[in-house]
């Protein structure tokens, strides 16, 4: 079927429509390469020309030449700014991967830290504070400058001297508030570039109350230790020298000396005893125990073993045993000891004629925690006041010293109860009222029937 001319003349009319918007199209884009190229063109157009003026390229060939550069730059579909922006974009996104890359592992260092760490910039301010750091400085905020985090003016001067010249500077803080504290603080200098990604300052925390603490104690133990035994030995050598002297031929005094040189010899012996105790319990306290011990079991053996103590005291001692088994998961031995340690102290220190109960029990489970059993002793003794309660277990500590040394006491067995309870992840827990009695209970978890 042919097409009329009216048809034929609108198809022709779109067509070259068509053309014109292409060519306008490709015009648009050629013109945009040049333009874009038009430094390479020109520096090929000088070098041509310069050619053409040495003798080296005829004119026809120069000219042809640059018709050629011209016509490759309009036509060719590559363009080269794409490249560059390709390029410059892809040296930013490099460079900000490195700089997130470093401060990710600067920022990994310093939590890492074992002691509180802040990262200060070349302002001063703080870009980064670990764990501990915000234990130590509760208000702590990254963009804080150091002197709204401490207002301590040792520390902020180290600070200062630190940012001022490359060396470490070391300073010690006394806290008095909210309670005394000693603290050893070091500020390093650790970067000189004006880079935003390094810290230039770490500033790191160590808290020195706990080891001063722990010196005093060390200290106090020896010290206690030496006059405990210095007593007694002091008191043997006078009565070696009485003996070799004034009563050697008498022999009445000589049964009376020996008699209270062998009472200071078994002062010394369970003193030593005690201290060696004490001695292995700290040593393993940090190792759970691996052995089964039924309290019930081991509470009758105790009391029997103690019957001719409790006799000679003139001293009921009664067992209450629970209705079901108490297992838990402990050292025998190390039971053993806490439960002599508390009976012996239950007649040393009750009344004359006395009673003293053992009781085994347990408690009900709490919440997804598993149940609890305990072994209390309870005597009907004096009592013991309110504040001497939370120092019972510190080392060679006595509510009253003449009286403990006179019933043979060296002041460390509750110190040896709290290191064995502590060992087998238990609680020690006393209760007393003067005039009506104390009542030391250790509790433990319960092993369960399939332990």
């Amino acid at each position: 079927m042919s097409l009329g001319p009216e048809l034929r003349s609108e198809r022709w009319a779109l067509r070259k429509a068509e053309a014109e918007v292409w060519l306008a199209a490709h015009w648009i884009g050629a013109k945009r390469r040049v333009a874009a190229r038009w430094m390479p063109l020109a520096a090929a157009a000088v070098i041509l020309a310069g050619l053409h003026l040495f003798g080296e390229l005829d004119a026809l060939p120069a000219f042809l030449s640059v018709l050629l550069l011209l016509l490759a730059a309009a036509l060719w579909p590559f363009d080269s700014t794409q490249l560059l922006d390709a390029i410059s974009g892809g040296q930013a996104a490099s460079a900000r991967e490195m700089f997130d890359a470093d401060r990710r592992n600067w920022r990994a260092v310093v939590d890492a830290i074992p002691t509180a760490a802040l990262a200060l910039d070349a302002a001063g301010t703080v870009v980064h504070h670990n764990r501990l750091g915000a234990e130590m400085f509760p208000r702590i905020k990254d963009g804080q400058p150091m002197s709204q985090v401490s207002r301590n003016p040792d520390l902020l001067g180290a600070v200062d001297r630190a940012l001022a010249a490359e060396e470490r500077v070391d300073v010690e803080l006394i806290e008095r508030v909210p309670v005394e504290r000693r603290i050893a603080a070091t500020v390093s200098r650790l970067a000189r570039s004006a880079s935003e990604s390094p810290p230039h300052l770490l500033v790191t925390f160590r808290d020195l109350t706990e080891q001063d603490k722990l010196a005093q104690m060390r200290a106090d133990f020896i010290a206690n230790a030496s006059h405990e035994l210095r007593t007694p030995l002091a008191s043997l050598r006078g009565f070696v020298e009485t003996l070799q002297g004034s009563a050697r031929d008498d022999a009445s005094a000589r049964k009376r000396f020996l008699q209270l040189m062998a009472r200071q010899a078994e002062r010394m012996t369970r003193l030593i005893d005690d201290l060696l105790s004490l001695s292995r319990v700290e040593m393993r306290v940090h190792l759970p125990p691996r052995g089964i011990v039924e309290l019930n079991e081991t509470a009758a053996y105790v009391c029997q073993s103690l019957e001719p103590v409790a006799e000679a005291a003139k001293t009921t001692v009664s067992l209450v045993r629970d209705a079901a088994p108490a297992r838990i998961r402990g050292d025998r031995e190390e039971i053993v000891q806490v439960l002599q340690n508390l009976i012996q102290n239950a007649i040393k220190y009750g009344r004359e004629n006395g009673k003293v109960e053992v009781l085994v029990g347990r408690d009900a489970p709490r919440g997804a925690g598993g149940g609890r059993v305990w072994v209390s002793v309870t005597d009907d003794g004096p009592g013991i006041a309110p504040e001497h309660l939370p120092r019972l277990t510190e080392r060679f500590y006595r509510v009253n010293v003449a009286s403990s040394r006179e019933k043979g006491g060296t002041g460390l067995g509750l110190a040896i109860v709290k290191h064995i309870v502590n060992r087998h992840r238990g609680e020690l827990r006393i209760a007393s009222k003067p005039g009506v009695g104390s009542t030391f209970t250790a509790s433990f978890e319960e092993l369960g029937a399939a332990g």
